[in-house]
């Protein structure tokens, strides 16, 4: 995929550098254009360095011009992103001004558009800020909203850049659904997967828990939730009514689909348990916290002077997708299809068989983790089983990841009891 990267003028301007090594990572293409503000932050040497092209910034450029005009780099481009996106930039997006290379580029471009904004909380939270962004939604250009901290001016609140890997993940997400997540219409696997899947009521579990520690800290890992909204976002345009039950993660939700937001273990399970009996498919890939706090003090804990170690008690978290089983083995087997996770870094299909059992499962997804596969990695190489198959899926991009499992499904369908 050919990414053009729009990089304007605020702080967030050095992660961009992350992002451009993610994007090339994963096997994209990224040419990078700056505004004036930007080269205040950043020199555009080092983003040549990392993209491997010359950096664009300014719009009659008569070298530049000379092999690639403005019109013929927007026409290269698959998907256009500005991360980050600045107040001034999304007013003049909303505006449809043109005063620059970059808003030009926008407007000769019509490709994707994927804009991550970044800037100080007040400026996030004016009223004419946010009426651009509804503008800019309205028009079909995704929107990466930003996180919640510490910022650079030393205030806290929304407002920060989101996570280089969920704008890898938003971007990736709008050049699948334009091109109909990769596959051909006529693909006849995947227009059975289609009709496997039509008016089901698929219900999917992603990203972590925060179990609290205290009001200001927290029990939690890794997960970035990618591989569970790749799978919303593939059940969604396979035609299924997709509800994503998501924990703590900074990812744009997929089209079509709807999306409750928890932060516990204990929440997610209520909602687990709420959806559960209009449920058809039931995929647990969230990174559930086995255990929580017994007692979250109410107070932030201090480090005394005087001890060394702080000890913790823990107690059992609910198991979600096991009580899922329990509830479908106590109605004879009469139930939606459940499908797990496991993640594991050692003696991954042993492990996985034994979950698939004693969680009384239809089929497990082994995920190796670490050695670069797993979380926060833009691909995966998955391996199926049940207690007749075993399927192992090639490394991939996650969104094919998510089709692929989808098409196994309807494959092995008549030994699932669907």
């Amino acid at each position: 995929m050919n990414i053009l990267l729009g990089v304007t003028g605020g702080i967030a301007a050095y992660k961009a550098l992350n992002l451009v090594r993610l994007y090339r990572k994963a096997g994209h293409e990224v040419q990078v254009v700056m505004t004036d503000s930007a080269q205040a932050f950043v020199a555009p040497l080092s983003f040549q360095a990392l993209s491997g092209h010359p950096v664009r910034t300014e719009l009659f450029d008569p070298e530049q011009e000379a092999g690639m005009d403005h019109i013929a780099l927007a026409r290269w481009a698959d998907v256009l992103v500005i991360a980050p996106a600045t107040a001034n930039v999304l007013a003049k997006l909303s505006a449809g001004l043109a005063d620059d290379l970059l808003t030009t580029l926008v407007l000769a471009c019509d490709r994707p558009l994927v804009v991550a904004p970044a800037m100080n909380r007040v400026m996030w939270q004016q009223p004419v800020t946010q009426q651009n962004l509804q503008a800019l939604q309205a028009r079909g250009i995704t929107v990466v909203p930003p996180g919640e901290g510490e910022q650079a001016c030393g205030e806290t609140g929304e407002g920060r850049l989101a996570e280089e890997t969920a704008i890898v993940t938003a971007t990736e997400s709008v050049q699948s659904a334009l091109s109909g997540s990769s596959k051909p219409k006529n693909d006849q696997a995947w227009l059975k997967t289609q009709a496997f899947l039509q008016g089901k009521q698929v219900l999917i579990t992603v990203g972590p828990t925060q179990e609290p520690i205290d009001p200001v800290r927290f029990l939690g890992n890794r997960s970035s939730g990618r591989m569970g909204f790749a799978l919303a976002q593939a059940a969604s345009e396979a035609g299924a009514n997709v509800t994503l039950i998501a924990g703590p993660v900074a990812l744009p939700t997929p089209a079509g689909v709807r999306r409750v937001d928890v932060a516990t273990a204990q929440q997610m399970f209520d909602a687990v348990q709420a959806e559960f009996a209009q449920t058809d498919v039931l995929i647990g890939a969230a990174a559930v916290a086995d255990y929580r706090v017994a007692e979250p003090a109410e107070q932030k804990l201090k480090k005394s002077p005087d001890a060394d170690e702080l000890t913790l008690k823990l107690i059992k978290n609910p198991d979600i997708i096991g009580w899922a089983g329990e509830q479908k083995a106590q109605n004879g087997g009469k139930g939606p299809i459940l499908v797990g996770f496991a993640a594991e870094t050692e003696n991954l299909e042993a492990h996985a068989r034994t979950k698939l059992q004693t969680k009384q499962l239809d089929m497990i997804c082994a995920n190796q983790v670490g050695d670069k596969l797993g979380f926060d990695q833009p691909d995966n190489a998955l391996t199926l089983i049940t207690a007749e198959h075993t399927r192992h899926l090639t490394r991939s991009d996650k969104a094919d990841q998510a089709r692929q499992l989808l098409q196994v499904l309807l494959e092995w369908q008549a030994d699932l009891k669907f």
